[in-house]
């Protein structure tokens, strides 16, 4: 059943429009310096993230795993982080604890030497449910070793349960489970494409993760991909969920603001090229999350990934230097405009 929802997944994704109707980061401009005093060969793109170097500020957002074509494709994206010295994650593993004919299509990245490797579990498999009981420390152990993680992330993906057919809606008591985790292992709080407001980035930054990747809402909405998966079923309820909720959430850059409490943050959510990770940066996020533009290459070939990964690094750096920045660290003192719909989020935020 996991193995099917996810290649469903992997399928629309690819395949339909399932972009939020709005990407935020265009209603961000960064004001341009005629006069950048660096040299272009000299900037460098270098950044720390949760104790570990990587070549530039940029994650591969974990994405999938689970079925064959999860394997090809986490293949060609460990191959390419390595190569490129980037960060990288894993889709849910829940699929790989479950199912230990699934667990080389997560294990297939231990190959490499990737300098920052982040598991993943959803957070409904942190409390007991109707179903089935919570997982275990033993089990969080075997997430770990199953891809040599050097991070666990825990996705919030309460939208995608509210509106898909198998959703798990039983949420009290995870902030709970999460500082529990937190006490006994390395972790941060992914949303996947809803973003994370300011009150509860607090009660994470409390809970004691090390860091949060806001996945807010511009990009992907796992809305739309539980709309089509219904409308292919036949599921006329749960589709018109889907379609009402497919632009909910807080903007991406109006989350990396609120979620700004004292910890690294990683911005995911419409990141589509190098100028929307300087803009995140801009922000005061420590690097930017990157799934859907790699999707489709991963799929082909390892090469494919890393041609398109390298056009990202090359327009991050392009804009780097348009802004006069030296370093990522830099990039913070730059000045931006916001106009538009997040103009009204920046003005109305809890900050």
């Amino acid at each position: 059943m996991i193995e099917k929802r996810k290649n469903e997944h992997i399928e629309i994704c690819l395949s339909k429009d399932v972009n939020a109707v709005r990407n935020y980061w265009d209603d961000m401009e960064l004001v341009h310096r005629a006069l950048p005093e660096v040299d272009f060969d000299d900037i460098d793109l270098s950044t720390e993230l949760f104790g570990v170097k990587m070549n530039a500020p940029i994650i591969i957002s974990g994405m999938t795993g689970g079925t064959p074509l999860g394997r090809r494709i986490n293949e060609n994206l460990a191959i390419a982080a390595e190569k490129l010295g980037i960060g990288m994650g894993v889709g849910s593993q829940r699929a790989g604890l479950e199912s230990p004919e699934m667990f080389d299509t997560y294990s297939v990245v231990k190959e490499r030497r990737i300098p920052l490797l982040i598991g993943n579990i959803g957070a409904p498999q942190l409390i007991n449910q109707k179903k089935r009981r919570g997982i275990t420390d033993k089990e969080i152990e075997r997430l770990f070793i199953m891809i040599d993680a050097d991070i666990l992330a825990v996705h919030l993906n309460y939208l995608q349960e509210a509106v898909q057919p198998e959703g798990e809606l039983m949420a009290e008591g995870v902030m709970g489970a999460i500082s529990t985790l937190s006490r006994r292992f390395p972790v941060i709080v992914k949303e996947t494409g809803a973003g994370i407001s300011r009150s509860v980035a607090i009660k994470l930054k409390r809970a004691g993760v090390m860091g949060i990747d806001v996945g807010g809402l511009g990009g992907t909405s796992f809305s739309a991909v539980e709309y089509y998966r219904a409308l292919e079923h036949g599921d006329e309820r749960k589709a018109n969920l889907g379609k009402l909720f497919w632009n909910w959430g807080i903007p991406t850059p109006a989350s990396v603001i609120e979620a700004s409490v004292g910890l690294p943050v990683i911005a995911s959510g419409g990141i589509r090229n190098g100028l929307d990770v300087a803009k995140a940066l801009v922000l005061g996020a420590s690097a930017g999350g990157i799934a859907r533009r790699i999707l489709k290459p991963a799929t082909e070939s390892s090469d494919a990934v890393v041609i398109e990964i390298e056009r990202i690094i090359d327009e991050l750096k392009v804009a780097m230097f348009l802004l006069g920045a030296r370093n990522v660290h830099s990039l913070r003192n730059s000045r931006f405009v916001v106009h538009g719909v997040l103009r009204d989020w920046f003005e109305q935020m809890e900050v």
